[in-house]
């Protein structure tokens, strides 16, 4: 079995796959790709599956691309990872497999983008099509804030700050859920609670453990099979009326503040399936 993992900087979630296969007594390598130079004209490479751990997206992307065309398994796939590090095509994705999920509008100028707002009304929040962790999101309040902050992103210069993806604020009890899809099943789930709107771990937001319920585990499932399914993690806001949506799906997962939390060896779960999908399963 020859395996690759696709990273940079290591984090404790790749510490902890890396020492998952060692318990294992499985051989890996390590692809840094900071220092990996690829041959556009190469055909082969000589790995069973590579797993993906990449933080930077477009690196992650442009590699998986170049695997997948090579006819390398990987986890996740380029199509996956596409999906996923955009947050329209996650939207259009989530919609069309009828996933429920908050009111997304989408505008190309300042002037339609603040249009929009007032159609949705305040308070209204403006994300990055393409980010993480949280930055660049903007929660805004009333039509003074929003002409600010619109004519920043314009002159930003960046195409994708020309493109206002602009969602209905939701009134989540102080936390979010983030549930954990590996393959076909939801193996757990955590709050992320915080007393900022922005819940992410990664911003200060406190983990505690989620019950799976039936609908839980059905909307998670349902929405990792709506990006090409995988290994992902699924953002779930709860309304004041009891529904559930699905705000957004990740595709190369933190999970150091889940393990014990969940109880769930999430590490395991990766290279299980990792393995699977090496074995053509």
């Amino acid at each position: 079995m020859r395996i690759a993992v696709l990273a940079s900087r290591v984090r404790a979630e790749e510490k902890l796959i890396f020492t998952e296969l060692e318990r294992r007594g499985i051989d890996y390598v390590k692809i840094d790709d900071r220092e990996t130079i690829f041959d556009l004209q190469r055909r082969e490479y000589p790995y069973d599956v590579v797993l993906e751990r990449c933080i930077q997206h477009s690196r992650a992307l442009y590699m998986l691309k170049i695997l997948n065309d090579a006819g390398v398994p990987t986890v996740n796939t380029y199509h996956v990872a596409n999906v996923c590090g955009d947050k329209f095509l996650t939207t259009q994705a989530l919609v069309h497999a009828g996933v429920p999920t908050p009111k997304n509008l989408l505008a190309f100028t300042p002037e339609s983008a603040l249009a929009a707002m007032e159609q949705l009304g305040y308070p209204v929040v403006l994300k990055p099509v393409v980010g993480s962790w949280g930055r660049m999101v903007s929660k805004i309040n009333d039509r003074d804030a929003a002409e600010a902050i619109l004519e920043h992103r314009d002159v930003l210069g960046s195409y994708q700050h020309a493109i206002f993806y602009i969602q209905e604020y939701i009134r989540k009890p102080g936390r979010d859920i983030r549930s954990f899809v590996v393959g076909d099943e939801c193996i757990g789930a955590i709050y992320r609670a915080s007393e900022h709107w922005i819940t992410n771990t990664a911003r200060g937001g406190v983990a505690s453990n989620c019950p799976l319920t039936p609908e839980l585990e059905d909307l998670s499932i349902r929405a990792a099979n709506a990006v090409g399914g995988g290994v992902v993690a699924i953002d779930l806001l709860e309304t004041d009326d009891g529904r559930l949506l699905v705000n957004e799906v990740n595709y190369t997962m933190e999970f150091r503040n889940s393990i014990d939390t969940t109880g769930v060896n999430i590490p395991a779960r990766i290279i299980d399936y990792t393995l699977s999908i090496a074995r053509g399963g």
